[in-house]
This record gives C-alpha cells, structure tokens and sequence, in this order.
C-alpha cells in the first residue's frame, strides 16, 4: 500500500500527495461513467437502535483513519497523461456522515440518492455515509417514480423478527463503484462499528466445507464465446436510471453434507427465474451467462481497500434449464457447483486479460478510453445475461453498542447498466436471505421488478430438496 503523505517539517517544503496509478478495475469503470447510470453500489443496513450524530462521525472519521486506502480523490490531469491516478489524501475533503430531517418519505428518499447520486470522484473519500434515523420497522411496501418498488419482506414473515420500530435507524452508504466496492466499504464499516460500541467486530471465521467428489462435467454446457440469452425486456420507463426492489426471504435449507452450497442454489435460482421470464415474453432460447464476483480477500482489518473481486462467467445450457422438473434439481445443483468451483480455482486477472491489455499505458489515457467505450459498445451483444453478486453471510456483527444495537439486515445492491440490465445481489445475517433486485429502467419497470421477486422466491424453494 502506497503510503500517505506526511505534512512536511517546520522549514520543509511542502511535498505532493502521493500518488497511486488506476488498477485496471478503476480504469474501466473510469471509461465508461454515464451520468444517466451511475455506478453506485448502495449498501443498507438497519439497527434496532438509534445512533448519536457526533459519536457517529467520530467513529468514522477514526476507521478511514486506520484504512487510509479509502481516502483518494481523482488527481488532476492533462489529457495526454498515460494514467488515471488515485490521490491519496491526509483526511476527507467533505464530512463523510449526514443525518437527513427524518419524515415519512426520507427512507425512500435515501435510497433514490443512493441510485442517482455518486459520490464524485473529485473530493476524498468518494463515499457517503447517510443515518436516517426513526426509519420504522424492515416490512411494508412503497412505490417511488425514482426508484421503483422497494418493498421489503413482502410475504416472508420479516416483521415478525424484526425489532426496533419507529426508534430504529438505517445506514445508507453509497460508494463510487469506480474506486471501490461493497465488501471493502463494509470492511470500513465494521471498524466504525467497534470504535463507536466499543465492541468486538472481528470477522467470524468462515465456514468450514468439505469437497465432495465432483459429478462429471455435463457435456452440453455452453461455450463462453457463444452469445448468451439477454434479459427480454418488460415494460420500461421514459425516466433514465435504476429500479431497486429490496425484500427479506428465509435462507433456503441445504441438508448438511451436501455437494453444494447457498452461493450454487442462488445460482440455479436466478437461472431458473431468467429463463422463465424469458419463456414468458417469447425470447428465443439461448445459453445464459451469469457474472459471479469472487472476492478472496481476508475480512480483517488487513483487507485491501478498493475494487478487489474478479469476475467469473458461470453458463447454463438452454436444456438444463427448459421443463425444468423436481426431479431434474439435485444433478442440476450438482452440474452448477461442479462449475463454480472449477472457475473460482482457475487463476485469471480481475476482468480478463482483454481489459489488462486496454489499460496498458502505451498511449494517452483519452485515447484508450474512446477505444474502451467502442469496444464495450460493440462487445454487448456477447455481455452476460445478468450479474448475481452474493456477499454471502455477513462476516462482522456491525454491533454498535447497547443503545443503537447489531444490525438485523444489511441490503446491498450493484449497477444495473445495459446491456445487461439487471443484477440480483445477496446477502445474509441472522439466517435471512436479504435480496436486491436492481434494473436499468430502460429495460423493465417496478411492476417486472415484483414479477421477477416472485419467480426468484419461487424457484429458490425449489431448490430446497433433498440430494
């Protein structure tokens, strides 16, 4: 890690911050920023509690203090440079935590800015930490022309676990997904959580799984270099940006011992739901793709901040997952697990090899990125069909002491930008699955936002089966 800048001695002159070249990751996403779709990854997650707003800043202000990786803005440069580069910075250029009026609406209001507001990459840290405080119980349902439907818990029992009333409190923190990513801002978060509670907020240790022997590989799975299925298209809005559906659902059972884990049935699921919705709207049948991050960084608080997962592509055949019976799950899970494992073991750089060649620095960084957006432009047609990110359980208690409580849900949600335009994110606490459905408006509306939450519910029971 690049170190930061240290104030010159009495006499001294004063010396640049320090400097730290784009990763490839940040370069891309740098290329491609739409100010119709910003590239935000939006993370909620509720208290029982209420929390004190100086306290609250405090304790941030102290974690992005002990992780000064988070705190860089874009530096200034000529159009020649060969770079993109990070500033690193001594402290935040704005305050990083708001506490919005509380009112009926500032829930819904939040996570409209969640969608529609980057931080700006300008002013360090490119994140924002809002605390909408007295924001009632996870359940209920509301509609907003800005974000679409954000219902949560919708026929899943959620209200009955969930404490805190009209005295709990959501934090909404909103990343610039060009600098960094939801697990990494989470990292920040845990740490706050400690300073401000004064409790323990280690990662607990992951899982421990045994590695069953692998069915063999099924022999109709689709090539990669062949065009995958795209998400058909519903009924789409006239106002540019994302749709956001957050609902709370039970984790699905998986018998203990089984060859697949949660991450293979989100996975069949969010298969299953694509190809019927497609099946629905008469989109002819193709092999679908599934973007899956992989994240292999440790949780403590040696975490690399920034953009830190590589992307695999997970297909399914159009046969695999047409007259899809129940006795066709268990080898279905099976052929999926077999998959995922083979791809997280395989080394590859984060987007390709194809990306790493376009960031190389060979010529100015205004060029490269007029052949990256045509590129990308071009490359659509075989872009995978969706995105399914799954945070898996969440590995910090993000308690915050006695008065505001442990968070009971944590949403997270990625950009839905075309061509695929639409992504499922997922995460879990307390045996909960917490889902988000987010969609570029250009493709579908809050009513097929509901539609495909539903089909998600549906064939996620489905995968409860015994192997």
């Amino acid at each position: 890690m690049t170190a930061l800048h240290q104030p010159a001695r009495a006499g001294e002159p004063l010396r640049p911050p320090a400097r730290i070249p784009f990763p490839v990751v940040d370069e891309v996403a740098r290329h491609c920023l739409q100010d119709e779709e910003p590239e935000t990854v939006h993370v909620e997650v509720h208290l029982p509690g209420r929390l004190e707003q100086g306290r609250l800043r405090a304790a941030f202000a102290e974690a992005l203090r002990r992780h000064p990786r988070i705190l860089v803005r874009e530096a200034p440069g000529r159009w020649y440079r060969r770079r993109y580069e990070w500033e690193l910075t001594a402290g935040p250029d704005v305050e990083v935590v708001s506490f919005p009026v509380p009112g009926r609406d500032a829930l819904r209001d939040a996570r409209t800015r969640a969608l529609t507001q980057a931080p700006p990459l300008s002013l360090s840290p490119p994140i924002r930490v809002e605390v909408v405080q007295g924001a009632g119980p996870v359940e209920g349902s509301e509609a907003t022309d800005a974000v679409g439907d954000t219902g949560a818990g919708r026929g899943s029992g959620a209200a009955a676990h969930r404490p805190g009333g009209a005295q709990g409190t959501v934090l909404f923190l909103t990343i610039n997904h060009t600098a960094l990513d939801g697990p990494a801002c989470l990292r920040v978060l845990a740490t706050a959580a400690q300073i401000y509670g004064g409790t323990d907020n280690s990662p607990a240790a992951p899982p421990v799984r045994t590695t069953p022997e692998a069915p063999p590989p099924y022999e109709d799975t689709p090539s990669n270099w062949s065009r995958p299925a795209r998400v058909a298209p519903g009924t789409p809005e006239p106002s540019p940006g994302n749709g956001l559906l957050v609902t709370d659902l039970r984790l699905p059972h998986r018998p203990k011992g089984s060859p697949y884990t949660v991450n293979d049935q989100l996975m069949v699921s969010t298969a299953l739901t694509l190809a019927h919705w497609n099946r629905e709207h008469g989109a002819e049948p193709r092999p679908l793709r599934i973007t899956m991050p992989v994240d292999d960084r440790p949780r403590d608080a040696s975490m690399p901040i920034g953009n830190g997962t590589r992307l695999v592509e997970v297909p399914f055949s159009p046969e695999e997952l047409a007259a899809h019976t129940p006795a066709d799950m268990p080898a279905l899970l099976h052929r999926t697990a077999t998959r995922t494992r083979a791809l997280k073991s395989l080394p590859r750089p984060q987007l390709g090899h194809g990306a790493a060649l376009l960031t190389a620095p060979v010529a100015p960084v205004a060029w490269r990125a007029a052949l990256t957006r045509g590129l990308r432009r071009a490359a659509a047609p075989w872009t995978s069909t969706t995105l399914l990110s799954n945070i898996g359980r969440i590995p910090y208690a993000l308690d915050f002491g006695a008065e505001a409580g442990r968070a009971h849900a944590v949403w997270f949600s990625a950009p839905a930008r075309m061509p695929r335009g639409l992504t499922v994110t997922t995460a879990s606490t307390a045996g909960r699955l917490h889902l988000a459905l987010r969609w570029s408006r250009s493709l579908l509306g809050h009513g097929d936002g509901a539609h495909l939450r539903d089909l998600f519910e549906h064939y996620l029971h489905t995968t409860e089966v015994t192997p």
